[in-house]
């Protein structure tokens, strides 16, 4: 996000007239990476490599590990090539960044893969400690490196910002214990308790290493994660496995903007389907992009000078949501009812718990069109909401296609989770029908325990990339012979 003063509440949304798109910018990034600013001054970049995965490789440094956790991890891989596949799906947008800004800091190029282990590269993950975005910030973690998390974005979840600030952790906790298996399990477990196990180890007179620390079973599995995946990446067709190209190119370019607009109004403009500016542009909370002066909206690269070129011509309003201030002795039912919204959507859409009592004046963020119950849903199907408490319920609309486990996949739920909560006694869902979605029970393979439920972009979809200017740069193939990853 763009270093701007956020708004605290929706009161900031009745804001005075919309300035325009800053062009200048647009014009610097459309034909570099995000850091076109300082390009000019960095080093000639080296000639690509095949593709991504073989410059990670060839940039490998953490020293490698060897053991039956290894070995359990990666059996753990490559009995679940669906699970892998949709791993490197996700990873297509952000790993050319991420290498990047590695390489940039002359860093070990494992550590591009680390996002793998933290959250199977899903910017929208969040732990049961809630942690956050791909890297997994902590909320205190994230505000001590100026992350900032409020009512109308998380930048814990911004890919540029949290993958800035990730590096900066490492490179400070390398600078710490000089050593990088002790500097990734810190990044994991604490720098304080792995400051203080390797105190007591020597106090103990036994060795200050890694393999010799006492450690939870979590941060012992950690380093074997990422050990497997490195492995994997090295030699998919040893573990029976085939990995999707990712080109050595970047897939998105910066834009900047100073109008407040409908994160749908937004896809609209930039002619992506919702869910792929979502995972883009993960850090917003809301249905709008609301909060700061200035944002940053990443874009694949041959859509940004469409999306500049259609703004600067769009006359009509660019925001569907509007502040409502609450009358005296009006209650919350009262307003959803109003604007034609279920008091679950109005809730979550605001981050007002169950249990929180509202009074005159308090400030809603509502459609501004009332009865737009149909937006409201719609918006709220793909929004995270790391700022509202836990338990929070919406209801997801079942579309053509669907099933119950294709649903139970997008949330990562069980189909037993959303039988139980919908009370349902067979599988059989028909288009329209509204299935209840909880926070409460959420499960994926993240490192840092469950995830809560989030409208996650990762879903079911093919290994193969979308077409855009970085995946035509290198077409799709596989990696190994053997036989193909279907898509789900």
């Amino acid at each position: 996000m763009a270093a701007a003063k956020a708004a605290e509440s929706p009161a900031d949304f009745a804001a005075p007239p919309l300035p325009q798109i800053v062009a200048e910018p647009i014009a610097k990034v459309i034909a570099q990476p995000f850091r076109a600013d300082v390009a000019a001054e960095l080093e000639p970049l080296p000639e690509p490599a095949e593709d991504l995965w073989d410059r990670i490789v060839k940039g490998y440094a953490v020293p490698d590990l060897e053991g039956p956790l290894v070995d359990k991890w990666e059996r753990y891989y490559a009995e679940r090539p669906d699970y892998v596949a949709r791993m490197v799906d996700r990873s297509r947008r952000y790993l050319y960044h991420i290498v990047s800004e590695v390489d940039q800091r002359s860093l070990p190029l494992d550590i591009a893969l680390l996002p793998m282990v933290e959250s199977a590269f899903n910017p929208r993950a969040l732990s049961t400690s809630r942690a956050a975005g791909i890297w997994q910030f902590i909320p205190s973690t994230g505000k001590h490196y100026g992350l900032e998390q409020n009512f109308w974005f998380d930048s814990r979840r911004d890919v540029i910002a949290a993958t800035d600030r990730a590096l900066d952790y490492l490179q400070k906790l390398f600078g710490d214990f000089g050593d990088w298996q002790l500097a990734l399990a810190a990044y994991n477990w604490g720098e304080g308790n792995v400051g203080r196990a390797l105190q007591r180890n020597r106090a103990k007179g036994l060795p200050a290493t890694y393999e010799a620390l006492a450690m939870p079973d979590e941060t012992r599995n950690y380093l074997p994660k990422l050990q497997a995946l490195k492995n994997i990446v090295r030699d998919p067709e040893k573990y029976g496995l085939v990995l999707a190209d990712v080109p050595d190119a970047p897939y998105f370019t910066a834009v900047k903007v100073s109008r407040k607009m409908d994160v749908k109004r937004a896809a609209e403009l930039a002619e992506l389907p919702e869910d792929e500016f979502l995972a883009l542009n993960p850090q917003h909370n809301r249905p709008v992009m609301a909060g700061a002066d200035e944002f940053t909206i990443l874009l694949p690269i041959d859509k940004a000078e469409l999306f500049a070129a259609k703004l600067d011509l769009h006359d009509q309003p660019l925001v569907s949501w509007q502040a409502y201030r609450m009358n005296p002795n009006e209650t919350l039912a009262q307003v959803a009812a109003r604007f034609g919204m279920s008091p679950e959507t109005l809730r979550a859409i605001n981050g007002v718990g169950t249990r929180a009592t509202l009074h005159a004046g308090h400030v809603l963020l509502v459609p501004a069109e009332r009865g737009r119950a149909d937006a409201a849903d719609a918006s709220l199907q793909r929004a995270v909401f790391t700022v509202v408490p836990q338990g929070r319920t919406f209801y997801h609309t079942v579309r053509r296609g669907e099933t119950l486990s294709t649903i139970a996949a997008r949330y990562g739920v069980t189909v037993g989770d959303l039988r139980s909560w919908n009370a349902m006694t067979q599988s059989a869902v028909k288009v329209g029908q509204q299935v209840r979605v909880t926070s409460d029970v959420v499960r994926t393979s993240s490192p840092r325990g469950r995830v809560r439920a989030a409208a996650a972009t990762g879903g079911a979809r093919s290994i193969t990339p979308p077409a855009s200017s970085a995946a035509k740069a290198a077409p799709a193939k596989r990696r190994a012979s053997g036989a193909a990853i279907p898509p789900r």
